[in-house]
């Protein structure tokens, strides 16, 4: 069993926003808009599960959220393509979209979380059931399923009103059950809000100057063989798309742990988080 930790307070969810609360003009949004092709995929279960990353399986996808997905965004996820997968970063980015037959299509479109690849050059994103159907008007689910391949239009890597909103979900980790502790650490990073990549990740021990560098497994996942002992804290270079900012927390993020991974629940209060330029 895995340990969940919920991490950051609203502050640093601000933060990790910081990049892109310059209030882009609508001119600037609308050069955002990207066409595309989006497909059906009939269950989660048969979007692909290796995906460049070769991890995942069943619903959960090569970024390694598991059964963690369908808790992301609502169950609203999508696979997409080289473009928006990029090697692992786009996993846990949010794409606004919408079809463009006004027939059959909704104005209002959907908002899907990426949580897998696909390498197909014929469509940008397969989208499970619930994506799907948000698409379509009211009653038109079954036809919009007929139309095969839709070409869509969506937002992605811009900074405009397109980024992920968790509302009562803090940025959390998930403590990887192939963890190893003390020494051997994997964590996963999951409630990303913000059009933000994370770049970087170190650890240190509480009140210990001596961070040590993680390596990103893929996607959302880091690990480090040579984690400090104790209580743990981390910081992470994220970027919205300009100049890096290190954050970190003053406090402990990450108990010690004599025995067997277990759930952990939240703390009421967050650790505060601080930042600087990278």
């Amino acid at each position: 069993m895995a340990v969940f930790l919920s991490i950051l307070s609203s502050s640093f969810l601000t933060l990790l926003l910081v990049a892109a609360s310059s209030s882009p003009s609508a001119s600037a949004c609308e050069r955002c808009v990207n066409q595309g092709k989006a497909a059906y995929s009939p269950s989660l279960s048969q979007l692909p599960a290796g995906g460049a990353g070769g991890g995942g399986g069943g619903g959960g996808g090569s970024c390694g959220y598991g059964a963690m997905a369908m808790e992301l965004n609502g169950g609203f996820l999508a696979a997409g393509g080289p473009r928006q997968h990029r090697g692992g970063l786009g996993c846990g980015r949010c794409f606004q979209m919408r079809c463009r037959n006004a027939d059959v299509c909704s104005n209002a479109g959907v908002r899907v979380v990426l949580t897998d690849f696909h390498r197909s050059n014929r469509t940008d994103f397969l989208l499970g059931g619930p994506a799907f159907v948000a698409l379509a008007k009211p009653g038109m689910a079954h036809s919009l399923k007929k139309l095969g391949a839709l070409p869509v239009e969506y937002t992605s890597h811009c900074y405009c009103q397109n980024s992920c909103d968790y509302k009562d979900k803090n940025l959390s980790i998930l403590v990887e059950e192939q963890s190893k502790r003390p020494n051997n650490l994997a964590i996963k990073f999951l409630y990303q809000g913000g059009q933000t990549d994370i770049l970087a990740v170190d650890v240190a021990q509480v009140g210990s100057s001596d961070w040590r560098f993680m390596s990103r497994v893929y996607g959302p996942i880091w690990s480090i063989d040579r984690a400090p002992n104790g209580p743990l804290q981390f910081r992470a270079v994220v970027t919205g798309g300009y100049d890096g900012k290190w954050v970190w927390a003053d406090r402990e993020v990450l108990p010690p742990t004599g025995g067997p991974a277990r759930c952990t629940t939240p703390a009421p209060a967050s650790p505060t988080w601080r930042g600087k330029a990278a």
